[in-house]
């Protein structure tokens, strides 16, 4: 990348981010221009700077930005064609692979968190995890490792769009759409929960759908060995996941984080697409999650009258608050999608949701019981005051009876 370009590129930045306007930086250039006939040359970031428009450390940031953007091509065998997107943690690109002349995406994690261990080892776990897995429905990884001070993660381009880019349009999918989307990211799960892998993220921007209408699972970059005691111990009573999407028991940090975790945000995407709103709505993420552990769920029919209560039945078993009662594996989850889809009743969200019912009554009846017992033993005592009163008022007549007899039989003086 040339200064020119450099400069360009920091030229849109500052003016995209209101530091100043097009009049500004076109000034900046002029006087870069005077200054280089006078054979004092300077770039664009000097002539900001002296003209007072940005601080250090704001240019030192915008040059961060830039500089993310230029890695790609610094990897050997790749070819940087275009920037996909950036997140918190990494800069995505489509690239050429040289060698097997095939397009990739390849996922770069910025300079400035390659100093940062825990970063960059969390990045390469993501690859390990995903060179594990070997689905169709998951997003296959190629190539992970360093150049030139940049980590780098190859992986599989996906030509296509991610379920939340629909719903961000306020778009919501049908129940038969939404249906065949979740059994593929289902089917994907279960492949990498056999494989030991608990996602931790299954959320609307980590599905995508090719063009074909394939739903691919993405981002593996919380994804975590159940058997790993020693990353549970170290991320003990901390909160991984997305809030509007995450089971209780990753917001409580607890240390047996397993696949039931997944069955969990897989149903709060679900309820997503097909409601066209997310599980637990606040003005915080501290207060989503609180809702999460706390308030019941609205059901999906509640809002979308024309879902059929068997995927209402369903989403309800999968987000309930207790583990336990969520769907005990992945098959069994299977079973009653499959049914649903064939309009058969599904069974074992029945069997949930009957147990619960059973609970409830004997709660219930419990309590009726008590209720029972303590207003008998409160109409004993409404009965033995009204004695008490009745027998007390007899003696108070007989008293006043007694009174009249005596004073009748005294003598008239």
């Amino acid at each position: 990348m040339t200064e020119t370009n450099v400069d360009s590129i920091l030229g849109k930045l500052v003016v995209d981010k209101n530091l100043c306007t097009d009049n500004e930086v076109q000034q900046c250039l002029d006087v870069m221009q005077n200054l280089a006939r006078q054979g004092k040359p300077h770039s664009l970031s000097d002539a900001l700077l002296a003209q007072g428009y940005v601080t250090p450390s704001q240019l030192k940031r915008l040059q961060e930005t830039i500089e993310e953007a230029r890695p790609s091509h610094r990897i050997p065998g790749y070819q940087m064609l275009e920037k996909l997107g950036a997140g918190a943690m990494a800069v995505v690109f489509k690239a050429r692979q040289l060698s097997l002349d095939r397009e990739v995406a390849i996922k770069v994690l910025p300079r400035r968190l390659s100093e940062n261990r825990e970063y960059v080892e969390r990045f390469y776990k993501e690859g390990r995890a995903a060179a594990r897995l070997n689905h169709n429905n998951i997003v296959q990884a190629i190539d992970v490792g360093e150049a030139s001070g940049y980590h780098y993660f190859v992986m599989e381009y996906v030509k296509g769009t991610t379920v939340y880019d629909r719903l961000s349009r306020g778009e919501i999918y049908s129940e038969k759409e939404a249906l065949d989307i979740i059994i593929q990211i289902a089917d994907a799960l279960g492949h990498a929960h056999e494989r030991g892998l608990i996602h931790r993220d299954v959320k609307p921007k980590n599905i995508m759908i090719t063009e074909n209408g394939i739903a691919k699972l993405a981002d593996m970059g919380l994804a975590r060995e159940a058997a790993d005691q020693v990353a549970a111990q170290m991320e003990a009573g901390r909160a991984y996941g997305t809030p509007y999407y995450i089971s209780p028991e990753q917001i409580r940090g607890e240390l047996d984080i397993d696949f039931r975790a997944d069955i969990y945000s897989l149903g709060a995407t679900f309820y997503h697409m097909v409601t066209g709103k997310v599980p637990f709505e606040a003005p915080t993420p501290s207060a989503v999650m609180h809702k999460h552990l706390k308030e019941i769920l609205v059901p999906p029919d509640h809002i979308n009258s024309a879902l059929s209560v068997g995927v209402a039945e369903v989403i309800e078993v999968m987000m309930a608050k207790k583990r336990s009662d969520r769907y005990g594996s992945i098959k069994m989850l299977m079973e009653d999608w499959k049914a649903v889809q064939e309009g058969s009743p599904p069974l074992q969200a029945h069997q949930k949701l009957d147990a619960h019912v059973l609970v409830d009554l004997e709660k219930g009846g419990a309590e009726r019981d008590q209720e029972q017992e303590t207003a008998s033993e409160s109409d004993s005592g409404k009965l033995g005051l009204k004695m008490a009163i009745i027998i007390l008022s007899g003696a108070l007549v007989i008293a006043f009876l007694v009174i009249i007899i005596l004073l009748n039989k005294s003598p008239i003086t």
